[in-house]
């Protein structure tokens, strides 16, 4: 076995993967870039080598620097994770060169599978089921529409040397095919340098659902049973869960032996994913290999009780599988649900930030968080905007979907944009809950999940209002006990008065509205009236940042976090967010940028799609801005007339940077 090894990546795999080395005794040597010197898996590894600037082609992607790294701490071995280098064939092949074990397959299985088209020829060869589609090396646009035109819409293009959902676009009709080619090719030469695609027919109502392969280098391979990952948005996967639901145990042992031929057919060595896309009669069909460890690995770890980046180093030192086929076995059910800084509300548009406050549920053998940040943290916009990834167990499906729903009811997180509140909704939703699935399942079900826009309600505003009575009151403490005199009255922030009680307003902002809670002080409480209605109020605080709130008869327990003016609710499961109104506060009317079009986060224009001087409507395309690693279409706000570029394609652009010079009609 190997002493030392060094993990190929960051955040949360570079993480699971120092978890396991360190109960196996292996120490790790972690990499990172400037963006990442303080980052949670630079501070779990043994040691930490800087390979570069931010920017991931100028750091984690450049294999030079760190087969550097390697000689310089005296590598065995290197892991690579998932996503950057973890399925470039020269990398494995460079590191081979100079002596040091790749944890993953061998440089003539990540070539013979990187390539969408190559490896569905070769799947043919070896009796694996194939959807219907174009997998040529002729990629001029013309000859791919009419194969498309020939194949049916709806059809599917996918990037090559794709994966993760990028380079991927789904075609409705011959009319949408040129533009959403070369949106396609755009995102495919930016994510990975190669712009040769694949189409194929698209698969009405499919499923999604995934094999875990392993093999060793004595000639053993096994399958670990399945995982399905059909909820999904842009083609990425937001809900994971194994075993399959509805999965009979003939159709697992075909698609588990489906998938061993696959890898056997390229001499796999370690771990690999064989995707399917099945239809809903049971059918299924090849869709791709990812020569990796899986995003969602740990519903299979779950339901299987194994450590499979165990299973992975003891095969790269040359050791055969712990296990054989008809020794494991499915106990129980898992979900994986991934919290990601996003607004779901806005088309899951990525969040920066710190992370002020980050409470994840308690871990039990039950509940499982994955992650490569810490409170404290920093979400920055050159990596991708995953916080962690919330795993649960249980005996069977319906008690694992209780676990999901409390778990996620728990995680607190603040200072970013998070989809957990969408993921509340999405274990709710009866379509899931009944395992109704597909890969449209999100888009079928969007007005349960995408309600329109509430205002924060009235049991929130309480809590929010008696939140800033007991800071208040806090704040009073410290510093009179910081003071000279702490047992001065003039310290008090009791609303004491010689012949009266003291009245005050706290103001909150929820979204456009002012909301006024007015509150008199009494002797060991507060009358608080809110739309009109009075609540006695009393507040107490209890462990870490929650305090328990009495409201006439009924007694809450809830957390406020202040960031700025920002105020996050904690309540009842869910999370709603408030500004604090300062009445002493002006605002300029109009501003720097009125009636223009900012930047939503930093990144790059990629493509005006509008002309100086047009008019265009309400929503039309204006301009393609690149971030965090998705495209993001800028969209006019209402009927009007574009006055000016601010950038030209290609220019990079800061966070709230106006873009559009915009008149409304």
């Amino acid at each position: 076995m190997f002493n030392k090894i060094l993990i190929a990546n960051r955040g949360e795999i570079a993480c699971r993967v120092i978890k396991t080395a360190r109960r196996m005794g292996i120490r790790t040597v972690a990499v990172y870039s400037e963006a990442d010197a303080n980052a949670r898996h630079v501070r779990l590894a043994d040691e930490a080598v800087l390979l570069g600037p931010a920017a991931a082609r100028e750091s984690y992607l450049v294999a030079d620097k760190i087969v550097e790294a390697c000689k310089r701490t005296g590598v065995q071995a290197v892991h690579p994770g998932y996503g950057f280098l973890s399925e470039n064939a020269d990398f494995a092949d460079a590191l081979a060169a100079n002596g040091i074990a790749f944890i993953g397959p061998p440089a003539s299985a990540i070539r013979a599978m990187g390539s969408k088209s190559e490896a569905k020829k070769l799947m043919g060869k070896a009796a694996v089921p194939l959807t219907p589609g174009y997998h040529g090396d002729d990629q001029t646009p013309a000859l791919l529409h009419r194969e498309a035109d020939q194949i049916g819409y709806p059809v599917l293009i996918k990037a090559a040397a794709g994966g993760g959902g990028k380079g991927m676009r789904l075609v409705e009709q011959s009319a949408d095919f040129p533009d959403a080619l070369a949106s396609c090719k755009r995102e495919a030469i930016s994510s990975f340098g190669d712009d040769h695609v694949l189409i194929e027919k698209y698969i009405t109502k499919p499923r999604h659902i995934e094999i875990q392969v392993f093999a060793d280098s004595l000639g053993n391979c096994v399958y670990l049973f399945e995982r399905d990952c059909s909820v999904q948005r842009r083609h990425q996967k937001v809900l994971e869960e194994a075993p399959a639901p509805g999965m009979t145990l003939e159709r697992r042992r075909q698609m588990g032996e489906a998938a061993v031929a696959a890898a056997k057919a390229v001499g796999y060595v370690g771990a690999g994913t064989v995707e399917f896309i099945a239809n809903q009669d049971g059918s299924f069909y090849f869709m791709e290999m990812n020569t990796r460890l899986q995003v969602e690995h740990p519903v299979t770890e779950m339901i299987t009780g194994q450590d499979l980046v165990e299973w992975q180093l003891r095969v790269a030192a040359g050791q055969p599988l712990p296990l054989a086929q008809e020794q494991l076995q499915i106990r129980g059910h898992a979900l994986e649900a991934r919290i990601y800084a996003e607004d779901a509300g806005k088309g899951f548009l990525p969040s920066t930030g710190q992370l002020v406050r980050l409470a994840p549920p308690a871990e039990s053998l039950n509940v499982r968080v994955d992650t490569g940040v810490e409170e404290g943290d920093e979400i920055t916009p050159f990596y991708d905007p995953m916080i962690a990834k919330l795993i649960v167990w249980d005996e069977h499906r319906d008690a694992a979907l209780a676990r999901m729903r409390k778990a996620l009811a728990d995680y607190r997180v603040a200072g970013v944009t998070t989809n957990i509140d969408f993921l509340s909704r999405l274990v709710a939703c009866p379509a899931f809950a009944g395992a109704d699935l597909d890969t449209g399942l999100i888009e079928r079900q969007k007005d349960f999940l995408f309600p329109a826009a509430q205002t924060v309600p009235r049991d929130a505003l309480l809590v929010a209002t008696v939140g800033e009575l007991l800071w208040e009151q806090h704040e009073a403490k410290a510093a009179a006990k910081a003071s000279g005199d702490p047992f001065s009255p003039w310290h008090a922030r009791d609303g004491w008065r010689m012949n009266l009680s003291a009245a005050r307003t706290v103001g909150f902002r929820d979204g456009d509205s002012l909301v006024e809670a007015h509150v008199r002080y009494q002797r060991d409480q507060w009358a608080i009236t809110l739309q009109g209605e009075t609540t006695l109020a009393r507040g107490r605080k209890l462990e870490g940042d929650q305090f328990a709130v009495e409201l006439d008869d009924r007694r809450l327990i809830a957390s406020v976090v202040a960031v700025e003016g920002k105020r996050s609710i904690f309540l009842n499961g869910c999370t709603y967010s408030l500004l604090r109104d300062d009445p002493l506060h002006l605002v300029e009317a109009g501003g720097a940028h009125a009636g223009g079009l900012t930047a939503p986060m930093p990144g790059k224009v990629v493509a005006l799609l509008a002309q100086v001087g047009q008019k265009v409507e309400k929503g039309t395309p204006l301009l393609i801005l690149e971030a965090m690693k998705m495209e993001h279409t800028i969209t006019a706000p209402a009927a009007g007339t574009v006055k000016a570029f601010c950038y030209a394609a290609g220019e990079q652009v800061g966070d709230g940077a106006a873009l559009v010079e915009f008149d409304n009609e």
